[in-house]
């Protein structure tokens, strides 16, 4: 059995930042994809950024690009995304996942609870 623990969700002002954290445990997820998936109220979940298991390849979706940034810390089994610029309609619950790499949920086996951001205009 996997787990995995969002945190780091909140009230932020347009052009502010947060970073989101992703504790995984219950197992080894270091050879696994690690990915952030965010839904909006009302919308479909939709890809947010990836890492590999080495780190070596992310992917990050063009609504992000360049404004969030996604690491890992194997040693601390933790997953991060740093959320800078942050605009309004980055509003939605951020999930944490992990399975292979992808930008479709259906390749993630592993899903956290969510954590809330509103960013606020």
């Amino acid at each position: 059995q996997g787990q995995l623990v969002e945190s780091g969700g909140g009230l932020v002002q347009e052009g502010g930042s947060l970073r989101l954290s992703c504790a995984a445990s219950g197992r080894t997820f270091s050879t696994y994809a690690m990915a952030w998936f965010r839904q909006a109220p009302g919308k479909e979940r939709e890809f947010v950024a990836a890492i590999s298991g080495s780190g070596g390849s992310i992917h990050y979706s063009h609504a992000v690009k360049g404004r969030f940034t996604i690491s890992r810390d194997k040693d601390k089994n933790m997953v991060y995304v740093q959320m800078n610029s942050l605009k309004p309609e980055d509003t939605a619950v951020y999930y944490c996942a992990a399975g292979a790499l992808g930008v479709t949920s259906d390749q993630y086996a592993y899903w956290g609870q969510g954590t809330q951001v509103i960013v606020s205009s």
